[in-house]
């Protein structure tokens, strides 16, 4: 139990300080990149479009939960099939906060990859699912219909920190810089706190009790492929808290690509987002969605553990390096400072559930 508590902190304390500042960069992104700016380019089916969504959704810090009012928003807002897909799959998939995580935990090759195989399987989901039917594109919303549009707009509006009315408001850089640390460390750790807690938790359970040769007995190849898409696929965890698992999977014998098959696949697959696809998008955008995750996944999988083996990649020297980089003082005070807020966060978020309860 000392073990599993120390391997804990010591996990927190390295991660705190890049867990800062990818939050802080994901507050300052959401501020001075309107919403209104999605809906305008992804409009249209094509390559185009999705790859705008791709590429948008990309650096976004929503999770797999917050994902969901966000693409619904979209959608209502005139995104078409193939760019809802591709914004669903790119924004849990990878974010500033994530990628800066990753390179603290699982060093710069990972951070590279994640956010490239992330990008890859939203656009190939995207063309998958191919151009609107005709007939849903003229048929007028039905008054559920409607009446559903508003309360997805407005979770949308919510999740996403209110930034429309908040920019007609206030338009100097200082207020928006206020908005973007009051989003980032108020709303934005209330979101994560709990699944980033669970994430290192279960890392630290990984380092402690379970065994490499464990790990190892499913090899580097398709079938470890196939046992970190099993787990994935139900989990329902974001990509900034998959990360510290990852990493306990990683050093403890898992090869690098079945690694970033679990990043990818967990954080975009779970069974909210499956029900919505195939609600909102139809059976053929989710076919698309399942078979690009898991099959795009696959294939960076295979060309991660390519790259590893030929130049000889050694990821535990490379997050040894990325740490040295954090000297300890500034990894302890931030990890207080961190830990402070994550408190808060949880206690008020479920205080005020108490009370409404």
């Amino acid at each position: 139990m000392v073990a599993l508590v120390d391997n804990f902190i010591h996990l927190f304390i390295e991660s705190a300080p890049w867990l800062i500042l990818g939050f802080t960069i994901a507050g300052i992104m959401r501020v001075f990149v309107p919403s209104e700016l999605l809906a305008k380019h992804l409009g249209e089916p094509g390559f185009v479009a999705t790859a705008k969504a791709a590429m948008l959704g990309a650096p976004l810090p929503l999770c797999s939960c917050g994902v969901i009012p966000a693409a619904l928003g979209l959608r209502r807002s005139g995104a078409s099939k193939a760019a809802t897909t591709s914004f669903l799959i790119s924004t849990p998939e990878t974010g500033v906060d994530s990628i800066a995580v990753s390179y603290a935990m699982l060093g710069p090759f990972m951070a590279i990859i994640r956010p490239i195989a992330a990008i890859t399987t939203a656009i190939t989901a995207g063309l998958l699912v191919g151009p609107d039917d005709k007939a849903t594109t003229d048929q007028p919303k039905s008054t559920e219909s409607a009446c559903c549009a508003a309360k997805q707009q407005a979770q949308t509006e919510e999740v996403s920190c209110c930034n429309t009315d908040q920019h007609t408001k206030s338009d100097n850089v200082l207020s928006r810089i206020h908005e973007s640390l009051r989003f980032t460390f108020v709303d934005l750790i209330k979101d994560t706190s709990l699944w980033l807690l669970i994430g290192l938790g279960m890392a630290a359970m990984v380092k402690t009790y379970v065994p490499s040769e464990f790990l190892t007995q499913w090899g580097d190849g398709f079938m470890a492929f196939v046992v970190m898409a099993l787990i994935g696929v139900p989990m329902y965890i974001c990509a900034i808290a998959s990360t510290p698992i990852a990493a306990g999977l990683l050093f403890s014998g898992i090869s690098p690509g079945a690694t970033l098959v679990f990043m990818l696949v967990g954080p975009a697959t779970n069974i909210a987002t499956i029900g919505l696809v195939r609600r909102e998008l139809g059976n053929r955008a989710l076919a698309a969605y399942i078979g690009s995750v898991v099959g795009v996944g696959f294939a960076f999988g295979y060309l991660t553990n390519y790259f590893a083996d030929r130049f000889a990649i050694q990821f535990n020297t490379q997050a040894d390096n990325a740490h040295i980089m954090v000297n300890t003082p500034l990894a302890m005070v931030c990890a207080v400072v961190l830990a402070g807020f994550m408190v808060r966060a949880i206690i008020s978020k479920y205080a005020f559930r108490s009370a409404t309860a």
